[in-house]
């Protein structure tokens, strides 16, 4: 049922002229982009670095060239936001520039400029945040106490990646579901070392009594306020914490220690066992992965199937 209505939404989307229109258009303007993209890189090789501003003219080029954006609707440093994107006034997007290769192939500065922009975005109440070092794009919905995946691309690819329709004017509303194209992840090693820089002075907000930012708990109320960060589960590096995770687990189905976690409304519970499981696999602790699962991982299991997530996680 579940993937019955993801075929049927996605088939609705594909018959809009708006999405026929922008695919083209995208399609028709990447090489282009490609072009003026090296053209803005080339302090980059010559100096061996460059500004954020370089990283921010390449997404002013890919929104309104790629993309239906008009230079109207950019804004720059809005209450410490880089680029906000806005339609009939609206705000859409809340996006962070970082330096030309500062982000694509460096986990602690997509974590650190992840945190600065999902503050940056809740103080301004808008849900779509994105980060870009001009060699990477990454953008995601904020809901459910999380990160829900919209759209991942590599600036430098040779083909025009279609998905960036999401982030349209006409897509940028619109929901997307979690899609494998769309997940956040670092570039293959063996991308242009001239561009590989670190960040630094990487604004973190630490919480006070775990010592870990708002990227390594499975709900975060608002990303601005430590006290709503629910359910530690991450190491600071990103990998699944075989310590914690359990008893993230356990704080939901049953309890760790005679208490139930609080804090979360019901309607982010599927998405937060969700966030729990994929840690899970990757530790490889799931039913499906070992003959004998420890029963938190067998009942996490069960709950989801219960949800009808069960088949997503596997996948």
């Amino acid at each position: 049922m579940y993937w019955d209505k993801q075929s049927e939404y996605k088939r609705m989307i594909e018959d809009l002229s708006s999405y026929r229109r922008t695919i083209e258009r995208i399609r028709s303007n990447w090489a282009a982009f490609l072009a003026k993209r090296s053209e803005r890189l080339k302090q980059q090789e010559r100096y061996g670095n460059a500004a954020e501003k370089v990283t921010e003219n390449i997404l002013e080029d890919l929104f309104t060239n790629v993309l239906d954006w008009t230079l109207a609707d950019i804004n720059n440093q809005i209450r410490h936001a880089d680029l906000i994107l806005t339609s009939l006034g609206i705000k859409r997007l809340v996006l962070e520039a970082k330096r030309p290769g500062a982000l694509a192939w460096n986990e602690r500065g997509v974590d650190a400029a992840l945190g600065q922009v999902t503050r940056y975005a809740s103080e301004q109440k808008v849900k779509c945040i994105g980060i870009s070092d001009g060699v990477m794009l990454y953008a995601a919905d904020i809901q459910h106490g999380g990160r829900q995946d919209r759209v991942f691309v590599s600036l430098d690819s040779t083909e025009p990646p279609e998905q960036l329709w999401w982030l349209s004017v006409d897509g940028i509303w619109r929901p997307r579901e979690n899609r494998p194209d769309a997940v956040l992840r670092l570039l293959p090693e063996e991308k242009v070392e001239a561009l590989r820089v670190a960040e630094p002075g990487a604004d973190w907000l630490i919480h006070p009594k775990y010592k870990l930012p708002s990227h390594c708990f499975a709900y975060i109320g608002d990303a601005a306020n430590v006290k709503t960060w629910k359910l530690p589960y991450l190491l600071a590096d990103g990998s699944a914490d075989i310590k914690r995770l359990p008893k993230a687990i356990q704080a939901i189905l049953s309890n760790y220690r005679g208490e139930k976690v609080s804090g979360l409304n019901e309607k982010d519970i599927p998405d937060v066992l969700g966030r729990l499981a994929r840690a899970a696999v990757k530790l490889g602790k799931m039913p499906h992965q070992c003959g004998e699962a420890a029963p938190v991982y067998a009942q996490l299991a069960e709950v989801l199937d219960q949800l009808g997530r069960m088949r997503e996680i596997m996948l």
